[in-house]
């Protein structure tokens, strides 16, 4: 783990002794399960390191500190990039959202195993979440990675950011045709004008996207739509 320990520190991240123990108890969870439920296509240690656990990290350089906010992670999958973020920052308030059952059970464990508190884990669709009242507009960071086009993502997203939070979603050489082509439905939703920073994981030769949309007013009560209809019908 000290080569992630390294590539933290050239994005000006610094990770304890305890946090290395996690992220390799992470490791170690994520590969055993990955035999029973398809979790990562990345079985290697080492790319898990660069591709997945510096790759979460990587939102931290535009999110800044995270400590004593509230961010929701939707179809967090194997837990990115919500879990290596609440190592990083083990004082955030997290709540990991998938809609597959056995996967949100394994990040449940994780965040068991790893000591982690403060850590709320749901199997449910994002278009219902959107509607709660406990859930609506109620997160300072709603973050994605790679869920769907940034139009579908833009109404899963925005209205469970509090007017004044942020959406943060990762993506790939898409990026900035993207948000172009999200523009109107970003402003019907209540976000503001967003911003594409690009981050380069080692190794890889391949360039990263963060886009960072604020909330800048409330979304209107008839979003999101049911579950399905905004990737059927982007707005």
């Amino acid at each position: 783990m000290e080569d992630l320990a390294d590539w933290s520190r050239s994005l000006g991240l610094s990770l304890t002794g305890t946090q290395i123990e996690q992220f390799a108890a992470y490791e170690s969870l994520m590969l055993e399960w990955n035999e029973r439920i398809s979790l990562t296509a990345i079985r290697d240690p080492h790319q898990i390191r660069i591709r997945h656990f510096l790759d979460a990290l990587t939102c931290a350089t535009v999110t800044g500190p995270l400590e004593s906010v509230s961010l929701i992670d939707i179809g967090t999958g194997a837990g990115l990039p919500g879990l290596p973020l609440k190592i990083l920052f083990p004082g955030m308030r997290l709540t990991l959202v998938d809609s597959v059952a056995k996967k949100a059970k394994f990040v449940e464990l994780v965040a068991a195993e790893l000591g982690l508190t403060n850590v709320m884990v749901l199997s449910e669709r994002a278009e219902i979440l959107g509607q709660m009242g406990e859930y609506r507009e109620q997160f300072d960071w709603v973050v994605a990675r790679a869920v769907a086009d940034l139009r579908v993502l833009a109404e899963l997203l925005l209205p469970l950011a509090r007017v004044g939070g942020h959406v943060l979603a990762q993506k790939g050489e898409s990026a900035q045709n993207e948000l172009n082509a999200a523009g109107s439905a970003i402003t019907t939703l209540g976000g503001g004008p967003g911003v594409v920073s690009t981050v380069h994981l080692p190794e890889t030769g391949q360039a990263h996207y963060l886009i960072v949309i604020p909330k800048v007013g409330p979304t209107p009560t008839r979003y999101p739509r049911r579950p399905g209809i905004p990737a059927k019908r982007p707005l």
